[in-house]
């Protein structure tokens, strides 16, 4: 099994920041992809930023505030959003995938962590 802890969370005003983190812990050899969506009340979940081998990539309504950072060793995947918006708000999930100790991929997702930013 794979297990995924999210942390940093919160609520902050607009123009404010905060640091999510994610860390991988379970039955895998690697830690190949991390990926960060989000889903706000009534809408479907969508991708923010995904990590593969150092480089980020971003959603457009992101790119230049947020920052997507990982560590190796930790099997840990960061997330620095900066100058927030109220339209960023949401429960953001940590999604990994890589290979596991039975040999085959795994894809599998956190609990999410409630992000509110308000005006």
């Amino acid at each position: 099994q794979v297990q995924l802890v999210e942390s940093g969370g919160g609520s902050v005003q607009a123009g404010g920041s905060l640091r999510l983190s994610c860390v991988v812990s379970g039955s895998i050899v690697t830690f190949a992809v991390g990926s960060w969506y989000r889903q706000s009340a009534g809408k479907a979940r969508e991708l923010v930023a995904t990590l593969t081998r150092g480089v980020g990539t971003y959603a457009d309504a992101v790119k230049g505030r947020f920052t997507m950072s990982g560590d190796n060793l930790k099997n840990a995947v960061y997330l620095q959003m900066s100058n927030l918006k109220p339209e960023d708000s949401g429960v953001y999930y940590c999604q990994a995938k890589g290979i596991g100790t039975w040999g085959s991929d795994y894809e599998s997702w956190g609990q999410g962590t409630p992000v509110t930013v308000s005006p």
